[in-house]
C-alpha cells in the first residue's frame, strides 16, 4: 500500500482525526448543554452518535500519534480493514443523526415557529458540527476503502 496523506499513521491522517474529534466534541458539548434535548429522540441520537464518533476518532488519533512517534507503518491490511469498517459505521451513524437533527431543527424553527421557547441556535450549531465531523471522517473512510480495494 502506498503512503498517502490521510491514511492511518500519516500526519494527514492525524489532522483528519483531530478535526473529526473536535467537531464531534463541540457538537456533543453544545447539544448536551441544552436542557431540553432529551425530549427529542433525534437529538438523543445525535448525542449518542457524536459520542461514539468522538471516542473512535480520539482513539485512532492516539494510535496515529504513536505510529508517527515510533515511525511505525499502519498500512497492514487487517488494521486498514478495521479502520475502514469503524469509519464506515461511525460516519453512517453521524450522518444519519445529523440529518435527523436537521429535520427536527427545521420543524421547530420554520414550521412550528417555536424558536422563542427552544434553543434553535444551539440545535443548529450542534447539527452543523455533526455534519462537519461527517465531512472530516469521509476522506478517512474513502482513502482506507480505496487502499483496500486497490490491493
Amino acid at each position: 500500500m502506498k503512503d498517502i496523506q490521510g491514511m492511518p499513521g500519516t500526519l494527514g491522517g492525524l489532522v483528519l482525526r483531530f478535526f473529526q474529534f473536535a467537531f464531534a466534541a463541540v457538537s456533543l458539548c453544545v447539544m448536551a448543554t441544552t436542557s431540553d434535548f432529551p425530549s427529542v429522540t433525534a437529538f438523543c441520537y445525535l448525542v449518542a452518535a457524536v459520542s461514539l464518533q468522538s471516542v473512535w476518532s480520539l482513539s485512532l488519533a492516539i494510535v496515529d500519534i504513536y505510529a508517527l512517534l515510533v515511525r511505525r507503518c499502519l498500512r497492514n491490511s487487517r488494521i486498514v480493514s478495521l479502520f475502514t469498517v469503524g469509519d464506515g459505521i461511525t460516519s453512517t451513524l453521524t450522518f444519519a443523526a445529523a440529518c435527523a437533527s436537521a429535520g427536527i431543527t427545521v420543524l421547530i424553527g420554520n414550521d412550528l415557529d417555536n424558536c422563542a421557547v427552544n434553543h434553535c441556535t444551539r440545535f443548529e450549531t450542534a447539527t452543523a458540527m455533526a455534519f462537519l465531523s461527517w465531512f472530516a471522517v469521509s476522506p478517512s473512510f474513502l482513502l482506507n476503502f480505496w487502499s483496500l480495494a486497490s490491493k
